[in-house]
């Protein structure tokens, strides 16, 4: 049992690990990447942007899953004051629960807007976002293990009926949408890969769940695992709507996956609200990615300056609301969501590099000594 275990008395496993990283990843990007990325690449090349993108995720992940593992036990706001010294890592330890705290009040929004469309027509955002975060505060109450308990069984129920409708959807599916590969060349797939980027990113949260698990150094496994299933996921969800919709028919789509389950009728039967049960099983999904990270938020503020976890939890949910609210249209929205993407990018792309970098030296001179 490593260090945080035994303070806390939560072990995680591999297959927990995994799974809580598959739920961070699974939120709102799986609405609207299809047209995000089909209007970045502009070809039906979405699918080669996707493929391309999750090899560099899974180099960026790797990289963050070896830093961890120089120190079992511990999160990224434990371990980083050892690698860069007090004073730097308090800035940087702030911009990472800064983050955390954006994704969770951005997925609470992004869930506000599905919900106000699709399924509580008219209801005001401000109701919706704070029965979302009294919820979400209900569950960070019970700790880590519980929110683990509920995204246990949040997955197998997303990937079921993800199924069932991916195979519901063949009905409508042209192969020739698809078509033709590279038909302008490499570039407009490399233009694609920003947005599918920025969908992918959520291999960042195993800055704090590798502290929990029990073997640590089954972070790898944990990792390529997660990734795998998230990255299958998003591939198939882009080949199937834009298969079924067309490029053309995705750039006019604000929530084309949504959009693809209103196209279909199956033995006569028209599925004519059948994208609401989607919804309902997909803001589970949005709701777990807000809760892991607003854990990460009172957790990552709890070690930094040794107060009571619920401390922060409370001055956190007002600040989650704020922000949740503070776009004043769905268009802002989605400009908030591009910002954090791009933060995660630099954040958390180049960070954990060059934090190992300087471990790797520390380390080295520390024993040539």
């Amino acid at each position: 049992m490593n260090q945080l275990s035994q303070r806390t008395g939560i072990q995680l496993s591999t297959t927990q690990a995994a799974v809580i990283i598959i739920n961070y990843m699974l939120g709102a990007g799986i609405l609207t990447l299809p047209r995000t990325t089909t209007e970045a690449v502009g070809t039906p090349d979405v699918w080669l942007s996707m493929l391309l993108s999750s090899i560099i995720i899974w180099i960026a992940g790797m990289i963050v899953v070896m830093l961890c593992r120089r120190y079992p036990g511990e999160t990224f706001f434990e371990f980083a004051p050892k690698i860069v010294g007090k004073w730097l890592a308090v800035p940087l330890g702030l911009c990472v629960i800064f983050y955390f705290l954006l994704i969770s009040a951005f997925e609470i929004r992004i869930m506000a807007e599905v919900t106000g469309i699709y399924l509580l027509e008219g209801t005001p955002y401000w109701a919706i976002v704070m029965i979302f975060i009294l919820i979400g505060y209900y569950l960070i109450a019970g700790g880590l293990n519980a929110i683990t308990r509920l995204f246990e069984i949040i997955l197998p129920i997303t990937l079921i009926f993800f199924v069932i409708v991916m195979l519901m959807s063949l009905k409508i599916f042209d192969l020739n949408n698809l078509r033709p590969v590279l038909g302008q060349g490499i570039m407009p797939v490399l233009r694609g890969m920003k947005p599918t980027l920025l969908a992918f990113t959520g291999y960042e949260i195993m800055f704090v769940v590798m502290a929990f698990m029990k073997q640590p150094k089954r972070g790898t496994r944990s990792l390529v695992g997660a990734l795998l299933v998230s990255i299958g996921i998003y591939l198939i969800t882009i080949i199937m709507v834009v298969g079924g919709l067309s490029v053309v028919g995705v750039k006019n789509k604000t929530f084309p996956t949504l959009d693809l389950l209103r196209s279909f009728e199956l033995e006569g039967l028209i599925f004519e609200r059948f994208e609401s049960l989607l919804l309902v099983i997909w803001i589970m999904q949005i709701f777990s990615t807000s809760t892991i990270t607003l854990f990460a938020v009172s957790l990552g503020s709890t070690q930094m300056t040794r107060r009571k976890i619920n401390l922060f939890l409370f001055i956190a949910l007002p600040l989650v609301y704020l922000f949740a609210l503070m776009p004043k249209s769905q268009r802002e929205a989605f400009i908030m969501g591009d910002m954090l993407g791009n933060t995660s990018i630099i954040l958390f792309g180049g960070m954990p590099l060059l934090l190992l970098i300087a471990d790797m030296i520390r380390k080295k001179v520390r024993r040539s000594k």
